[in-house]
């Protein structure tokens, strides 16, 4: 056996050993019964060990004491069953996915998407088809969250259409959206988030400095770069190969666009360009109706992106649907319209389901905070090191990626351990933009390969609908190469950037 495959075959192994462990396990919604129930237990014992911790909460602006709170009193149980129902309508991800959906099931149903992307396949060279999914979900996390429910399902799609592997489109897709979660070559939402908790911790340590929303501008264009060619190099040479020939049930339509495909497809960009026009002019207008005051009185689209962004998606897709079935002729009347949206909800019932399970679990985790806890005890462990310079960034990072496991919020675990390390870094002439870039690494890298991310039981569903013998193993153990490379890769880019003292953005450098 030749040196390459021997290494195949390993990886292969290892991969295979964590898909089967994995897949063992009970359905994911009861693996969620089970964590919820552990964490319940949990709490108690170590809510009677009377653990806290205290740090500065840079959101909240003032110090705070937390402690373990158990789940097994009498207060713990009344909110075990006060708060289910809540727990679930109020799941960040069920309300934007099912919403996106309506729209997505109106273009899918009429046949725009199918359509629309054997045109694009004919344009595409195959060569370059992963390296655009991977671009693709990369760049759609300038609409925050919206690139898990639109681009995700696309990659596998795409995949499809092109004779490949569809869970392998979807693997490349998730890595872009969600392991490169930090990088873009636009300034994304996440950016002045952090920057304001980046700022608070500082204002906090009384340090008379202050960082920009470009803070990390220049490091995330390179990062947008260096993520496609290995989320391209992961998906082609190991994720692809390991999932094999795809002999899954799922067919896409491969025969040649009609004259009437045609006439819809020409139709539907018309009406998206139209609908393109209209927001553009409700938005960019300093005085657009969509903007709306901020706290010092100044209109912006932050409350836009945040809220309403999701509603537009479902607008983006479901008026050219309607107009291309309008002119193919499936949609005839509005009894398929409303037929087309109710397909697609069917199709979301088994993600319904696990949802539920899912909520409680990430809600009694938050209540016990048991995350937090977590994050601040790390964060005292990495200090007490005594690493400085490099070695400090690249322990910085794996404690960010191993956190980011426990507790998903990437403003909520800043919040926590920038008070910490943004000051101390800074009085070891490490600045606070490249403090900033350091956990961006960490806190993105590890999103694909823990169930607490709260869009992950979603993509366990999108999975299933090309495999149905796949499950939480299957996707964990297909994730776990782009996690590995993406950390290694940044790491290594991190470590680059360093040496050369290059600017992390306009005015950012490495050095204070």
């Amino acid at each position: 056996m030749s040196k390459n495959n021997s290494k195949k075959s390993v990886n292969n192994g290892i991969l295979k050993a964590i898909e089967n462990a994995g897949n063992a396990l009970p359905h994911p919604a009861i693996i969620f019964v089970i964590l919820s129930a552990a964490v319940v237990v949990i709490s108690f014992f170590v809510a009677q060990a009377g653990v806290n911790v205290t740090f500065y909460d840079a959101r909240a602006g003032a110090e705070t004491t937390v402690s373990a709170v158990n789940m097994l009193s009498a207060d713990g149980l009344r909110y075990i069953f006060n708060s289910a129902t809540k727990n679930f309508t109020g799941f960040a991800p069920l309300g934007t996915v099912l919403v996106a959906m309506l729209g997505v099931g109106v273009a899918e149903w009429s046949g725009l998407i199918n359509t629309s992307l054997k045109k694009m396949l004919s344009n595409v060279h195959p060569r370059l088809l992963t390296a655009v999914v991977v671009f693709a979900g990369i760049m759609s996390n300038i609409a925050s969250d919206a690139g898990y429910v639109v681009v995700i399902p696309l990659g596998a799609i795409v995949f499809a259409g092109a004779g490949r592997h569809p869970i392998a489109g979807l693997a490349a897709a998730f890595a872009g959206v969600s392991a490169g979660f930090s990088a873009n070559l636009l300034i994304g939402t996440l950016d002045p988030l952090l920057q304001g908790i980046t700022n608070e911790a500082l204002r906090s340590a009384g340090m008379d400095y202050e960082i920009l929303p470009t803070a990390n501008y220049y490091f995330m264009i390179v990062s947008t770069f260096l993520l496609t060619f290995l989320g391209t190099f992961v998906t082609e040479k190991i994720v692809e190969p390991n999932l094999g020939e795809y002999t899954g049930s799922y067919k896409p339509n491969k025969e040649e666009i009609t004259e009437i495909e045609s006439k819809g497809l020409r139709n539907a960009g018309i009406a998206l360009l139209i609908f393109g026009i209209v927001m553009l002019a409700l938005t960019v207008p300093a005085n657009g109706l969509l903007r709306s005051a901020d706290a010092d009185g100044n209109l912006t689209i932050n409350e836009f992106m945040s809220n309403g962004l999701i509603f537009m998606i479902l607008l983006v897709f479901m008026i050219p649907g309607a107009v291309y079935g309008k002119t193919t002729g499936k949609i005839k009347n509005s009894n398929d319209l409303v037929e087309s949206m109710t397909q697609a909800m069917k199709s979301m019932g088994a993600y319904l389901v696990l949802a539920f399970f899912a909520a409680q679990f990430v809600s009694y985790f938050g209540r016990t905070n048991l995350g937090t806890i977590l994050s601040v005890k790390g964060a005292d462990f990495l200090e007490s090191i005594g690493f400085t310079g490099l070695p400090l960034i690249i322990g910085f990072i794996f404690i960010s990626a191993f956190l980011n496991l426990f507790m998903g919020s990437a403003s909520a675990k800043w919040a926590i351990m920038a008070p910490v390390f943004v000051p101390m870094m800074m009085r070891l002439g490490l600045s606070p933009e490249l403090t900033q870039a350091a956990y961006r690494i960490g806190d993105s890298t590890t999103n694909i390969i823990t169930p607490l991310m709260s869009y992950f039981a979603m993509i366990v569903v999108f999975a299933k609908r090309y495999d149905e013998e796949s499950g939480l193993g299957t996707l964990i153990a297909t994730m776990v190469p782009y996690s590995v490379v993406f950390l290694i890769g940044w790491l290594l880019m991190m470590v680059i950037w360093y040496f050369l003292g290059l600017p992390l953005g306009p005015g950012a450098m490495i050095h204070v």
